[in-house]
């Protein structure tokens, strides 16, 4: 008998998938138990690929001061994510979010042009 309940994930904004992702970063980052770490790891790569999904939804201009914080806040949580990884001694992940935290700065840099 499975209890199953619906995950409100797809239903956040840009904004609140990206500091869910933070924040589990920041948990992440809090603890040295190598177990918790995957799972915080995990779950904010969960909320930042669902906020890649809600960034091509953003009501906000691609040039605006707001959706461009909020691009370079996005190559931030994904380089942490690469720090966390290679912490733990997960070199091929590490690089894999390494480039995409570069591919965040790259469409911001483009943006600005």
């Amino acid at each position: 008998m499975g209890f199953s309940v619906p995950s409100p994930l797809n239903d956040l904004s840009l904004q609140q998938a990206l500091e869910l992702g933070e924040v589990y970063l920041e948990y992440a980052y809090r603890t040295t138990d190598s177990k918790i770490v995957a799972v915080l790891c995990h779950e904010a790569k969960v909320a930042l690929s669902q906020a890649e999904n809600a960034s091509t939804k953003h009501p906000a201009h691609p040039n605006g001061a707001g959706y461009q914080v909020l691009l370079q806040r996005m190559g931030g949580a994904y380089m942490k994510l690469s720090e966390l990884h290679k912490r733990e001694g997960h070199g091929d992940k590490a690089r894999a979010f390494c480039v995409k935290a570069e591919k965040w700065r790259q469409v911001r840099s483009y943006l600005l042009r």
